[in-house]
């Protein structure tokens, strides 16, 4: 992600975004400028924090240290309603305003009470983290509500076969405007195929005893690809790890992408919701149902 001068004026074009943001692909009607030091009087200290603890942030948000928060970087832009950089003033202005709504202190600048601020704002935005907390676990679906892939929507890695077939048909959808509105996903068939979609409970419950993580962020017994409605799409990935490596580069790497940044911005659009752990997990919950920012 590019870092910008917080001094300077600076105007973001929405339409150039995706190079100087590393790729951050937007929706072909989003044109508006934005300028990214307003406030700089105001905010210059804390867009220099952000600018650096972006890239240096010693924290554990999850189950490993992890340095810096790029990778939870493009959710909190969408989730700000901004294309701005993290170390510009308008990102911390905005960020501010956001702490003062939920009754943080209103630094602007980032840090982990903040982020478990987003953190949970996401995940009450999935159906089926909701129905956990109330300790149910969804029934799968009959067999008749689920349909088939075709081979070109299977990732190599895995070949998945089911979803449910309205989730199947909103991803279909998803899939034909991303390659549309992205040149990159359009060259790469790859981009967007799933490796992972309907698993029987039964199933995953011996692979979770099997690898020994019954109830870890990786693998639960009851996990939302149960319901036929979850899919993990290829997003890219780093030579040498996994299309799902939970490694803080790999996930990193996968945030930054074109195709990563597209779903951030547009996967509502069409019904799925993320899960902010895993940058390829998303949720069908239906199109009009996504909560927006």
């Amino acid at each position: 992600m590019k870092r910008l001068s917080v001094p300077s004026r600076i105007r973001c074009v929405a339409l150039a975004v995706a190079t100087a943001l590393a790729g951050f692909a937007l929706a072909p009607s989003v044109r508006a400028e934005e300028i990214c030091d307003a406030g700089s009087d105001v905010w210059v200290a804390a867009a220099t924090g952000n600018g650096a603890s972006v890239f240096g942030l010693v924290w554990t948000p999850f189950d490993r240290e992890e340095y810096g928060w790029l990778a939870y970087a493009p959710l909190i832009q969408h989730e700000l309603e901004t294309q701005c950089d993290p170390s510009s003033p308008t990102f911390a202005a905005k960020l501010a305003a956001f702490q003062t709504r939920f009754q943080l202190p209103a630094t602007g600048q980032f840090d982990p009470a903040t982020f478990q601020v987003f953190r949970g704002l996401w995940q009450e935005r999935r159906p089926f983290v909701m129905a956990r907390l109330a300790h149910i676990c969804p029934d799968p679906p009959p067999l008749r509500e689920l349909g088939y892939l075709v081979a070109e929507e299977e990732h190599a890695d895995r070949l998945t076969r089911l979803l449910r077939r309205d989730t199947l048909d909103a991803y279909r959808r998803m899939v034909t405007a991303a390659r549309a509105e992205v040149p990159e996903i359009a060259a790469d068939p790859e981009l967007l195929q799933i490796f992972s979609g309907f698993r029987d409970p039964d199933a995953d419950a011996a692979r979770c005893v099997t690898e020994r993580n019954c109830d870890g962020l990786r693998r639960a017994v009851c996990s939302p690809h149960r319901t036929g409605a979850a899919v993990d799409l290829y997003v890219g990935h780093i030579e040498g790890l996994g299309v799902d490596s939970t490694h803080p580069d790999s996930r990193r790497h996968m945030s930054q992408g074109a195709t990563y940044r597209w779903l951030v911005r547009n996967a509502g659009r069409f019904g799925f919701v993320p899960y902010v752990y895993e940058p390829w997990h998303w949720e069908y919950v239906g199109e009009g149902e996504v909560a927006t920012p």
